[in-house]
């Protein structure tokens, strides 16, 4: 993934991990049972949402890359491209100013030297995991809470909880709800919270989310290429939009070895 705010802060990179507990959906209706056909495979809310995006051609993959185009309030907040693992186990951010920052498993460099620093590190973290959420939901690290059902544009959609173990990523306070599309089980919306730079007791305060739509087919994984941020709370559901994003010419690729190695001009970015 971690995890995140309206403009200035919105979350990190994370890893999850099936709860056991996590309540099991059938994933087709029981057809065939008594003619000696095998009962139809039993799926959790995440793996319904994962096989509905087609998880397992998405990470069939080594590396995706798309240009995104962020707007808050109105104002363009980001524009580049991001290149990154289908694991996110590296990722690199070339914005259109020129700024290149680096995840290389380990650290995070920027460049220039020159280049601005601040939201640097929660940039690198936050666009990957939101455009890859659909396919991170089983990973190791995650815990799962069953919700009750939730309002969206008029109709109600199954939503569970998510958060994360200790020491998982950046901001392992970080927590979701997830909406599930009834229809088609694809990831409809998530409402969540930002950790990073701040205790997560302020950041419970100031939830928001995240809305995706116009999905489209990139070698048969779906994809959200438009997104909305909201206000949310937990009793009153999704408030004002806030911004938007727009992703485009998503392609997916061997990564040259060089591509998430820092340039010797990179500044190392701490935590």
């Amino acid at each position: 993934m971690r995890n995140l705010l309206f403009i200035f802060a919105l979350f990190s990179l994370i890893s999850c991990k099936q709860n056991k507990t996590e309540e099991k959906i059938p994933v087709e209706p029981n057809n065939g049972i008594g003619n000696g056909a095998q009962p139809p495979k039993v799926l959790s809310f995440s793996e319904n949402i994962e096989e509905a995006h087609n998880k397992t051609a998405f990470m069939m993959n080594e590396a995706v890359s798309y240009d995104i185009k962020l707007k808050f309030g109105g104002s363009p907040r980001l524009e580049g491209t991001v290149s990154m693992t289908t694991n996110s186990s590296k990722v690199r951010l070339d914005k259109a100013d020129g700024t290149t920052v680096i995840f290389d498993g380990d650290q995070v460099y920027i460049s220039p030297e020159t280049a601005k620093k601040e939201g640097a590190r929660f940039d690198i973290f936050t666009w990957q995991y939101f455009f890859a959420i659909p396919f991170k939901l089983t990973d190791p690290g995650t815990v799962w809470e069953k919700q009750q059902p939730k309002m969206l544009d008029s109709m109600e959609y199954q939503t569970a909880k998510l958060s994360f173990e200790s020491n998982v990523g950046d901001s392992p306070d970080d927590w979701y709800v997830v909406y599930k599309d009834p229809e088609t089980n694809r990831l409809k919306a998530a409402a969540y919270i930002v950790t990073f730079g701040s205790e997560q007791e302020k950041a419970e305060e100031n939830p928001h989310a995240i809305v995706y739509s116009d999905y489209q087919t990139f070698k048969d994984a779906e994809i959200a290429t438009q997104w909305s941020f909201h206000n949310w709370s937990s009793t009153d559901g999704f408030g004002e939009k806030l911004g938007e994003a727009t992703i485009s010419n998503v392609k997916f690729f061997s990564p040259e070895k060089e591509l998430f190695k820092a340039s010797e001009n990179s500044e190392l970015l701490e935590r």
